[in-house]
């Protein structure tokens, strides 16, 4: 669930398809900064309903589902 929601985000923020962004897709590869992943977040905290303070550096986004659901409590 988090890893569609997580995809498609990324998709209609890069303006790509959602088959091109998998677990293994790093956010270097799709071109996000540090600036963009923040603004990524607040949206998934206003989707999700959670807060999710991004303590620890995440590389691909597969970490990043992972992050969120453990913080979801998944």
């Amino acid at each position: 669930m988090v890893m569609e929601k997580l995809t498609k985000l990324l998709a209609a923020h890069l303006d790509t398809d959602p088959g091109e962004i998998n677990a293994e897709t790093t956010f270097e590869s799709l071109g996000i900064d540090s600036l963009d992943t923040v603004e990524m977040v607040m949206e998934l905290e206003e989707e999700l309903g959670v807060e999710l303070e991004l303590n620890e550096k995440v590389a691909t986004v597969g970490e990043l589902a992972q992050f969120i659901e453990k913080k979801l409590g998944k």
